[in-house]
């Protein structure tokens, strides 16, 4: 259906078919379909992982290559390929290797948790090619679906989110041509940074949609439920409830939109208030569906009232594109060294 709408590709330059839609035009789209679904809204952040990698990097014969049959109703699927086992939070830390022989590269390695993995037609893999320079040792690949030595592992069983496909990958010598590279042998942390900031405003809206989703479930459920002869709406406990979700809502949901209108803007704050946005909706998601759980009381706690399925998708927004301690530092070292 995204396909059929033109909106599975959101950010896919004008040049090579797509609407070139602005980042903050993108997180409204995120906001309204994660009220209803996160796992949905998360199918259109997966897409733009694989995609702006490419876009800020690569050459134009890459971008001509790999960006061009995005066009149109395309429903080719991309994945980025960062986290590894022993490489979370800690991105330097990631152990597959990419060595060049002749026009070649040759990686080998592993990553987890990749979304979209096991279904995706072209995957941006990250790879040390030199460890000892750490950051500037990393490389990215375009690696296409179907590639000899690409292999898949399982597709993991997860708490929430559980409409998106979260896959193993193994590399097992497999080969990559040169020109795949996107950028220069080394720039790729660079490249992921500028990646996961924006990646971070569209978690950021996710979770927003995600707690006014369970907002809305709350307050109908307050002015419909009748106890001690009134509606919930009339006790006071309730109201301070309902009231401190609905702030921490719209504080989430500004502190998102002005972290997205500062990347449109190319503003160099567009890290710091992206970092600030991720926190803060994250946590506020996570607060509020536990919330509305308890508002809806045993009725909050089965899964035809969707909010114990919103409580569980929250907590992912928590974690992925840098936990919340991550996002924390980044958000602290912006505003005391720069």
């Amino acid at each position: 259906l995204f396909a059929e709408l033109g909106l599975l590709n959101p950010l896919l330059p004008e040049e090579y078919g797509g609407t070139g839609m602005p980042v903050s035009t993108l997180a409204l789209v995120l906001e309204e379909l994660a009220k209803a679904c996160a796992a949905t809204a998360l199918l259109l952040i997966a897409q733009t992982d694989g995609m702006l990698p490419i876009i800020h990097g690569g050459s134009p014969e890459l971008k001509e290559r790999f960006l061009r049959p995005f066009a149109g109703e395309s429903k080719l699927l991309t994945a980025l390929g960062a986290t590894e086992p022993n490489a979370g939070s800690d991105l330097l830390g990631m152990k597959t290797r990419a060595v060049r022989q002749g026009d070649t590269y040759v990686i080998n390695g592993q990553k987890c948790f990749i979304t979209n993995g096991s279904v995706a037609d072209i995957i941006v893999v990250y790879a040390m090619t030199d460890p000892d320079k750490k950051a500037k040792g990393m490389t990215a690949f375009v690696v296409e679906k179907g590639t000899p030595g690409l292999i898949y592992g399982r597709n993991e069983n997860k708490m929430g989110m559980r409409g998106s496909i979260n896959s193993e990958l193994f590399f097992e010598n497999m080969e990559v041509p040169t020109a795949n590279i996107i950028g220069v042998e080394g720039g790729g942390f660079k490249n992921l940074m500028e990646t996961l900031t924006i990646n971070r405003i569209f978690c950021a809206a996710q979770a927003v949609g995600i707690a006014q989703g369970a907002l809305d479930i709350a307050i109908k459920h307050t002015q419909n439920r009748v106890q001690f002869g009134k509606s919930l709406a009339h006790l006071a406990p309730v109201q301070f409830m309902i009231a401190d979700m609905a702030t921490a809502v719209e504080c989430s949901r500004l502190l998102t939109r002005k972290a997205a209108r500062l990347v449109d803007d190319n503003d160099r704050e567009a890290v710091l208030y992206g970092s600030m946005a991720k926190t803060m909706a994250s946590d506020t998601a996570m607060s509020v569906t536990t919330d509305a759980v308890q508002v809806l009381g045993g009725s909050g706690y089965m899964k035809e009232n969707h909010v114990e399925r919103m409580m569980r998708d929250a907590k992912l927004t928590q974690i992925y594109t840098g936990t919340n301690q991550i996002t924390r530092m980044v958000t602290g070292r912006a505003l005391l060294f720069t």
